[in-house]
């Protein structure tokens, strides 16, 4: 079962295998793109990328096949790709990272595994996501207050601060408006039946009316 189809030490491919190898290549895309869109948030050229990237992967290392300067002359055009990209979320890396493998499985020959690995991966990407195993804290929020610079805010929100949430904890603190402005950004845990508009308010009194911004924290934030 985990047998390449490809003959080991043959130079050249013959052109069945490599159909076979495509078209198993493009039918696990396919399977990577449904399973990314219906586990988080892609728009539809990512899925696309994500359906087309294992046959890709798969017709490099049918070009590379042994060849040591064409390896390295590769390496170096995904080099360029590398720094021609945006950085994107943790579940998009992981579904880049996925395709890739399967291009590399197929592009050796390994049809079996790679669809053994990619129907595994995709079940457990599903179940993982709907289950509450990993569930964040709804309760945790990211609050930014917007202050003037000369107000004393290092225990000007204090206060409202133990009245409203479990936690708080200061996360950092941001020059803004060529630095006539700081930005507060707290990672709070709020207490259960309180009313954030009353937090709100109670916070604008303090900060003179500036914004404040209350939001659940983005995904793969690391502030």
């Amino acid at each position: 079962m985990l047998n390449s189809i490809l003959y080991e030490g043959v130079s050249s491919v013959d052109f069945v295998s490599i159909l076979i190898c495509t078209g198993v290549s493009i039918v696990l895309g396919l399977i990577i793109a449904f399973t990314h869109k219906f586990t988080s948030r892609g728009s539809k050229n990512f899925l696309i990328t994500i359906a087309i990237l294992p046959m890709l992967v798969e017709t490099i290392i049918f070009m590379v096949n042994g060849n040591l300067g064409t390896s390295v002359a590769i390496m170096g055009a995904f080099s360029l790709v590398r720094f021609r990209s945006l950085p994107g979320s943790s579940k998009e890396i992981l579904s880049v990272f996925l395709a890739m493998t399967i291009g590399l499985a197929t592009g050796m020959g390994h049809i079996w595994f790679a669809s053994l690995i990619t129907i595994f991966s995709c079940i457990l990407m599903f179940v993982l996501t709907k289950i509450n195993l990993f569930e964040e804290n709804r309760m945790e929020k990211m609050l930014v207050i917007t202050v003037p610079e000369d107000l004393d805010y290092t225990t000007m929100f204090d206060s409202s601060l133990e009245k409203y949430t479990e936690n708080y904890k200061l996360l950092k603190v941001k020059t803004v408006n060529m630095g006539s402005l700081f930005d507060l950004t707290y990672q709070v845990v709020m207490k259960k039946n309180v009313s954030e508009k009353e937090f709100i308010d109670e916070l604008r009194i303090k900060n003179g009316n500036l914004k404040i911004i209350l939001s659940h924290p983005l995904e793969g934030s690391e502030l």
